[in-house]
């Protein structure tokens, strides 16, 4: 069973959202890591960009296979997550923690209610 923090929200294709005062953190789930295998590079937004909910925003690669990131919120990047560059690791041995992904400044908060609680996203990712 993969760890899924409550506090956090999910989006069907396994993105999870921490937000605070109009900023949204990004990363991949738990479960996400863990079927995509050993990381081996990410290739993330650059600051400035904008993006609308749902679109492919960045890349991560693994042994495994190479998948897009899904934008979970619209909005505009303000930080990628530069210890990725040389640490891709970082997204499997702590997904919630030092392995996010990049970091929005909010431009449609209101899209944070179509969001799925833990609970539920844990539901959907087991089945």
């Amino acid at each position: 069973m993969s760890e899924t923090p409550s506090e956090l929200l999910y989006r069907e294709s396994h993105e999870w959202v921490r937000h605070e005062d109009g900023i949204a953190v990004i990363g991949i789930s738990d479960h996400a890591q863990a079927a995509l295998g050993d990381m081996v590079f990410v290739e993330l937004p650059e600051p400035g960009m904008s993006y609308q909910q749902g679109e492919p925003c960045a890349v991560v690669e693994s042994v495994k296979a190479a998948s897009d990131i899904y934008a979970p919120l619209s909005g505009e990047v303000i930080e990628p997550n530069s210890a990725l560059e040389d640490s891709p690791e970082l997204v499997n041995t702590d997904p919630y923690g030092d392995g996010w992904l990049f970091k929005i400044q909010l431009s449609n908060p209101s899209e944070i209610d179509g969001l799925m609680s833990a609970e539920a996203y844990a539901e959907q990712a087991d089945s």
